[in-house]
């Protein structure tokens, strides 16, 4: 298999960590990107070269700004070539109901989760098409679907990334670029462990499957996408939700 550069936001997250790994361990040159001011790199690489990951390049930078993600992804480049792969998975929470949520939490969570994508996107997306082959995997959630209480400005990020996906795939689909999402459920990450357990509980009573997902279930999905085999995938929202919305 040729080896592809992969370029992926949020890496240092529990789901963007199980992301580069599994893209790793599919033979992919991985870029981890953070955020330096919320992100602990230090901590990150020595716990991935004690679990045997020894070969991931950090870029520091905040998607919501688009200087600063111009600024990442060059220098993401430069330290390992130009991106085959960016998987668009930076995001954050502000939880507030609606007539609580203020302007702030507001444009904070659409900046990362939306503006994000289309910063980061806007700096390797012309590469892409000039060379005549990507893969653009947005990670958005079964919220975008579905909706959630006290969670109006995640909801419309994460669907605001699946009209996105689909927009952006009818226009490079012929440019040999193909960008897909994945909308995970309920999963084992940082974002679920704030979650009161009766709530958790009740998920899972829900879920067919009868459990949360894990981050390697969510980063399977994803490595496919990004691989040669999905390249008459295109536009297309893959749940990984473990049956609860179908």
């Amino acid at each position: 298999m040729t080896q592809r550069v992969a370029l992926v936001t949020g890496a240092l997250g529990g789901l963007g960590t199980a992301i580069a790994q599994q893209l790793a361990l599919a033979g992919h040159k991985v870029v981890a990107a953070y955020h330096p001011e919320f992100d602990k790199p230090d901590e990150w690489v020595k716990e991935q070269e004690a679990a045997g990951f020894k070969d991931f390049i950090l870029v520091a930078g905040d998607v919501s700004d688009l200087e600063s993600s111009a600024k990442m992804v060059a220098e993401a480049e430069a330290k390992a070539g130009p991106i085959d792969i960016l998987v668009n998975n930076a995001g954050i929470t502000r939880d507030k109901t609606f007539l609580k949520m203020t302007r702030l939490i507001w444009d904070e969570v659409l900046g990362v989760n939306l503006t994000g994508p289309f910063n980061i996107t806007h700096a390797v997306l012309p590469r892409m098409v000039e060379v005549g082959w990507g893969r653009i995997v947005n990670v958005s959630s079964i919220v975008g679907q579905t909706g959630a209480f006290g969670q109006a400005n995640y909801a419309v990020t994460k669907g605001g990334l699946i009209a996105f996906t689909m927009t952006l795939a009818r226009e490079v689909a012929r440019k040999g670029v193909t960008v897909n999402a994945v909308a995970p459920g309920f999963i084992e990450t940082d974002m679920t462990k704030d979650v009161p357990a009766a709530v958790l509980d009740g998920v899972k009573m829900t879920t067919p499957v009868g459990r949360l997902g894990k981050p390697e279930e969510v980063a399977a999905a994803i490595v496919f996408l990004a691989s040669p085999q999905a390249s008459y995938i295109t536009g297309q929202v893959i749940p990984v939700n473990g049956g609860l919305y179908m």
